[in-house]
This record gives C-alpha cells, sequence and structure tokens, in this order.
C-alpha cells in the first residue's frame, strides 16, 4: 500500500549514495572528455592507420550496451592474467573504478564523434589561412579550430554529462551502492518501490536540471558577441 510515512526513510537511504553517484558522473565524464580530444582528433586525421581503429572502437562501443561493456569491464579484466599481475589491478578490481572506466569509455566514444563531426565543419579555408599565416598544426588547432568546435558542441556536451549521469545507474549492476543500488537494496528491505524510485528519480531530475543549467550558463559566456 501506498503510505507517505515511507517517503522520509525513502530519501534517507537514497541520500546515502548520492556522493558516490556524483562522484562516478563527474569522474566517467571527466575522463570520457580527457580521452574524445585526442580520438576526434584521430577520426578527423588523413592517416588510415589513426583513423580506423578509432572509428572501430566508436562503431562497437555506440553500438553496444552500456551495461555489457560494464559486465566486459567488471568480470572480463578480471579473466587476464597479465591485469591481474599488473599494477592497474589493486585499481580494476574496485567496482567503483571498473564502473568509471566503462562509463568513460562510453562516454568518450560519443564524446569523440560529436567534436569530431564539429572539427569536420569548419571550413577549409580557415585551415588554408592559418597555415599561410605560418601557424604549425597544434597552434591551428589550439587557437583557431577547436574554440569554434567546442563552442558548436556545447550543448550536446551538456547532454553528454545528463547520459553519463543516467549510466551511473548502472553501476549498481556490479555491486555500487550509489543511488540506484541504496534504493534497490531499500526496496528490498520495505516493499515499498513506488515512493523509493519516486524520490530517487526527483534526485536525479534535480541533478540533471542543476548540469543543463551549468552548461547553459558556459554557454552563455563563451559565445561569440552578437551571436
Amino acid at each position: 500500500m501506498f503510505s507517505f510515512e515511507l517517503f522520509a526513510p525513502a530519501f534517507l537511504a537514497v541520500k546515502n549514495g548520492f556522493l558516490l553517484t556524483v562522484a562516478i558522473t563527474l569522474a566517467s565524464f571527466a575522463l570520457g572528455q580527457f580521452l574524445a580530444l585526442p580520438l576526434a582528433l584521430a577520426l578527423t586525421s588523413a592517416s588510415r592507420y589513426l583513423r580506423l581503429p578509432v572509428a572501430t572502437y566508436t562503431f562497437l562501443v555506440r553500438g553496444s550496451p552500456l551495461l555489457v561493456q560494464l559486465f566486459i569491464v567488471y568480470y572480463g579484466l578480471g579473466q587476464i592474467e597479465a591485469v591481474r599481475n599488473s599494477f592497474l589491478w589493486p585499481v580494476l578490481r574496485s567496482p567503483v573504478y571498473c564502473a568509471i572506466l566503462a562509463i568513460g569509455l562510453n562516454s568518450a566514444a560519443y564524446s569523440a564523434e560529436l567534436i569530431a563531426g564539429a572539427v569536420r565543419q569548419i571550413p577549409r579555408g580557415q585551415w588554408e589561412a592559418g597555415s599561410a599565416l605560418g601557424l604549425h598544426r597544434g597552434a591551428l588547432l589550439l587557437k583557431i579550430v577547436m574554440p569554434q568546435a567546442y563552442r558548436s558542441v556545447l550543448p550536446a556536451i551538456g547532454n553528454e554529462l545528463v547520459l553519463v549521469m543516467k549510466g551511473s545507474t548502472l553501476a549498481s549492476a556490479v555491486t555500487v551502492m550509489e543511488m540506484t543500488g541504496a534504493a534497490r537494496v531499500f526496496v528490498a528491505r520495505t516493499y515499498a518501490p513506488f515512493e523509493t524510485f519516486l524520490i530517487a528519480g526527483t534526485i536525479y531530475l534535480l541533478m540533471g536540471a542543476a548540469f543543463g543549467r551549468l552548461f547553459r550558463t558556459i554557454e552563455s559566456r563563451t559565445a561569440i558577441p552578437g551571436r
């Protein structure tokens, strides 16, 4: 039976996983954005030896479910002896770090395609003009191409942050007690799924609204004057 009395204990139960949800979301998003730029540059490279492996990676990641990728990272890496004997194993044996790695790699594939698409939209004349002025490729990318590319994809990157937040809910599938995991434990104890997930959904909604507001502010402050 629906009960208003369960809202307070449900909120307290879900609140216990809030900080972990925020940490997984921000860490995964940061990892994804860190990897996305070099991947995007490889996707737009004239060398097929750079372009084809990255295109294959983005195809595989974007074409398979995030939950499957999470299981592969969490359960699969432990089956490789070289990984178990490496210095990375103390990190990769943690379900939290595996969740961050899986979600971050997934976000990197999507963000790389976004940035690569924006780079391809830069008129070729701007590349030629920069080269004529004596700018080497690194300076050309840093001062001319990437500022324009990131301005155009900033709303999509903000949306990607919200998608990463939603993806963090899958971390509970590998025993991570973020908000969804904490909610599931509370439901198993009280048999009150409606009240519990209503609270969790509301918190996720507020988080998404806050992230959206943050990126709208960044977009307005970085916009070209007059546009």
